[in-house]
């Protein structure tokens, strides 16, 4: 079974792009802080891509900006390409299945005008 739950920071603002066929996509990093500290005495974090296709893409790139906590549950993929010197490169990657806005300041200033 392949199934992947997430919970972090957006590292950067979402790149959206509309691809053939009316297909759209987001690619994101979340940014997840591993739970011990390093030889500093530093909590590093983890840095994942995740890719999100058609409405999920919309919404998250809508709703959310850097800094802002998602939830993401899906897959884990791996692919290959080969780059310009013709050296194989691999990429592993989660593809969304659902996002979830964990907090959002967008949301939180809509809500506020709507009071």
């Amino acid at each position: 079974m392949n199934n992947v739950i997430l919970v972090g920071r957006l590292a950067q603002e979402p790149v959206y792009e509309e691809m053939e066929n009316n297909k759209k996509r987001a690619i994101i990093n979340i940014a997840i802080p591993r739970n011990y500290k390093n030889a500093d005495g530093m909590y590093e974090s983890d840095f994942i891509r995740c890719v999100l296709w058609n409405g999920i893409a919309e919404n998250t790139c809508t709703y959310c900006k850097v800094g802002d906590t998602i939830a993401v549950r899906g897959r884990i993929q791996t692919r290959t390409y080969k780059d310009e010197s013709d050296n194989t490169k691999y990429i592993t990657e989660v593809i969304v299945q659902s996002v979830s806005f964990v907090s959002s300041s967008k949301i939180g200033e809509e809500n506020e005008k709507d009071k």
